[in-house]
């Protein structure tokens, strides 16, 4: 055991931890040339095309050093904020962190939200300064602030270029001589933590643990505590490229674990497998429970799919333990899912996810969060979906998460940053330069608001340059009112919103002309209403498909024309009446991009 490093890479997003991770296996062998491609271990046609980590790797390497052997785990994980669960779990099967900071862009959020989740779980932290073969690197200044935030020497910063390969050796001596070997007992009863699983469709599901205590063998009986449900080890072995099957996996190591399940919710991450003849006496403290940040309702296109839709979902939980759903009915869209993501990425992924890699074809309903609503007899009820808001004669108040951004920026865009964030109902907390150059911002501001567009626009107004982080702090009382979408009199319950009293005048007159480009013309007139409550706050009209019933008559009487026109307006009047709008999926996505 003396001899096993378990290590993880953390940084910001785009800052080279994927380029690093590829020299570090190229350096040590664990791969050949042949195999090696760029980004080796994100292996998901999505992280290719995107250029981002959306789940962690984990890969064994070995390396011969002052002639002795050395087994070194590695954990690849996302730098972007809505995987930070994806990190948080990583971090818990690991003793040490690489952490990675790009020459060229200096620390940004995300470095310093992951080195805190490092430091919360006593990791030895070796900070990496990476690219600093660019042109445009700032070694000296990020340097710098690299010891400003760590409160380490400038000796101990390892200057590198996943590039070129610069500085690997030294990264790897690092890891031996910084980073303590794990602790645990090889002959204690077996305790191991599973930090991740995958569903694969001829051996089912195949779950990934670090050993803490004890050996598992081939063939060993054994049971997970949650469910205490009891299996066989048909194959253990390690994570290479590929799965290595091995005898047996002992304490410090990470390893996997095939034993035919079948049934997704048996196996559940943070979860302890232990030996069913000796158990041990506790489980492992596994990660705290995900809380979702943004809710959103998957329907399938084609109602008969609801099942098909289902098991996508159960196999996908499995790959990303941070999705989080329940079932729900809607009027317009059938029978779907209530889901909870933590972000809007997460959200685009999910469902680029279930049609690439399941076939499904689904329709995603307006994000929203989590709200609390009070009745006047002080009952609290949890609204996770606009149409489950009480009238407002059972409603006393409501309130809204709220949370803490953090935006760090070159000083010359702190003006419009500024203007978006109490554009979007923030305030300032506090205003800390980093640099002459760099300064960090703290907003307290509504989840709500930055669900939809936060993000891009502040990208925008920053031309790329604003890093954003976030952490919920808590439920504050808003005046919030719920805005109902009528379309020929008949709400649309998966259009429903709720939103501040100030912008639902503004989001209501939006949306009804967004819809109105976006229905297609039916026989019959449709009004689109955006309501609150009794109150009708914007309306646009879609004028009917007029057939033009008096071409026939050639002169005569004007009578005979105008009773075909009366019959005509009878027919339009009767078909408004049965007559149902067809809605195109892409009007339920409109909302997402009313300001482009």
């Amino acid at each position: 055991m003396k001899n096993i490093r378990n290590f993880c890479i953390i940084a910001h997003i785009d800052h080279g931890k994927s380029t690093l991770a590829d020299r570090l296996l190229q350096t040590t062998k664990t791969i050949t040339d042949r195999e090696l491609k760029a980004q080796t271990l994100d292996d998901m046609d999505l992280e290719r095309e995107r250029g981002i980590t959306i789940k962690s790797h984990a890969i064994q390497m070995n390396l011969k050093l002052n002639g002795e052997d050395y087994v070194l785990n590695l954990i690849d994980t996302p730098g972007h904020v809505d995987f930070s669960y994806e990190v948080s779990r990583s971090i818990a099967a690991c003793e040490g962190a690489l952490l990675l900071v790009d020459a060229a862009q200096g620390i940004e959020a995300q470095t310093i939200s992951n080195l805190y989740l490092a430091m919360e779980q006593n990791l030895t932290i070796i900070p990496v300064l990476n690219k600093v073969d660019l042109p445009s690197a700032m070694v000296e200044e990020v340097k710098d602030e690299m010891v400003d935030l760590l409160g380490c020497k400038r000796e101990d910063i390892i200057h590198s270029s996943g590039k070129t390969g610069l500085g690997i050796d030294e990264i790897l001596q690092a890891i031996v001589t910084r980073v303590p070997a794990p602790k645990g007992d090889v002959n204690a009863p077996l305790q191991a933590m599973i930090f991740d699983s995958v569903f694969n469709s001829f051996r089912g599901i195949i779950a990934y643990y670090r050993v803490l205590n004890g050996t598992l063998k081939k063939g060993d009986k054994v049971k997970f505590f949650s469910t205490q449900k009891e299996y066989t080890a048909d194959e253990v072995g390690i994570l290479r490229l590929s799965l290595e099957p091995k005898q047996e996996v002992r304490a410090g190591d990470v390893g996997y674990i095939i034993s035919g399940i079948k049934v997704a919710s048996e196996v559940k991450v943070g979860d302890t497998i232990t030996h069913f003849n000796q158990p041990c006496l506790e489980a492992v403290h596994g990660f705290e429970e995900v809380k979702p940040m943004v809710f959103a309702g998957i329907y399938p296109v084609e109602t008969d799919d609801y099942e098909e839709l289902r098991t996508a979902m159960e196999k996908l939980k499995l790959n990303d333990a941070s999705l989080v759903f329940e079932p729900e009915s809607s009027a317009a869209l059938g029978f779907g899912f209530r889901c909870g993501f933590l972000g809007m990425l997460h959200m685009e992924i999910v469902q680029e996810r279930l049609e690439r890699e399941y076939d499904m074809n689904v329709i995603m309903t307006l994000p929203n969060v989590s709200y609390f609503a009070y009745t006047p007899k002080g009952e609290q009820l949890v609204i996770n979906n606009p149409s489950d808001l009480p009238p407002p004669n059972l409603l006393s108040h409501v309130e809204e998460p709220f949370i803490s951004a953090q935006i760090i920026t070159k000083s010359e865009y702190i003006g419009a940053i500024i203007t978006l964030c109490i554009e979007k109902r923030g305030f300032l907390k506090s205003q800390n330069y980093l640099t002459p150059e760099r300064v960090e911002l703290v907003f307290e501001m509504p989840l709500s608001e930055i669900v939809f567009d936060f993000y891009d626009r502040l990208k925008t107004v920053s031309r790329g340059y604003a890093s954003f982080d976030y952490a919920p702090i808590g439920m504050r009382r808003s005046e919030l009112v719920k805005m109902d979408i009528l379309l020929n009199s008949e709400p649309v319950d998966a259009l429903s919103a709720l939103i501040h009293k100030d912008n639902a005048y503004d989001l209501g007159k939006k949306l009804c002309e967004k819809l109105k480009e976006l229905i297609p013309r039916h026989q019959f007139e449709i009004p689109i209403q955006a309501t609150i409550g009794a109150k009708v706050i914007a309306r646009e009209t879609i004028r009917a498909l007029r057939k033009d019933v008096t071409a026939k008559c050639y002169g005569g009487d004007i009578s005979r024309k105008r009773k075909l026109l009366e019959k005509q307006k009878e027919g339009k009047k009767r078909m408004r009446q049965v007559g149902s709008v067809e809605i195109p999926q892409n009007a339920f996505l409109a909302v997402l991009k009313l300001n482009q």
